[in-house]
């Protein structure tokens, strides 16, 4: 059964895979072929969620989702942000309003 640290665990196995061989690991052959690759198949599996999400298939959604996350963690270990990078933005927005979260980076911006 996962639980709230799956994500934590997954992060570190794709750290781990990194320098693995890409003809035998995934991880390591999206590492190998760069970061605008990462980002197409995060953009890919994102539009895939979405359709999934519309078809109404609960388990098809939560599959896509799985390969969205996957991706997504692969470009963090890939950029150098490390989950907690993540939560502690989360955590800093928690309690706020989103329309005035989003208002207070419209302010900031030049």
């Amino acid at each position: 059964m996962a639980d709230s640290q799956t994500l934590d665990r997954l992060y570190q196995a794709i750290l781990n895979r990194r320098g693995a061989d890409p003809e035998t690991s995934y991880t390591a052959k999206l590492f190998h072929r760069g970061r605008a690759k990462i980002a197409q198949k995060l953009g890919e599996e994102a539009i895939e969620t979405v359709i999934e999400a519309m078809g109404g298939d609960k388990a098809k959604l939560a599959g896509e989702s799985a390969d969205l996350l996957y991706h997504l963690l692969v470009l963090w270990a890939d950029a150098g942000v490390k989950p907690e990078d993540v939560y502690d933005v989360l955590a800093a927005r928690e309690g706020t309003s989103g329309i005035a979260e989003k208002a207070s980076r419209k302010r900031g911006k030049v």
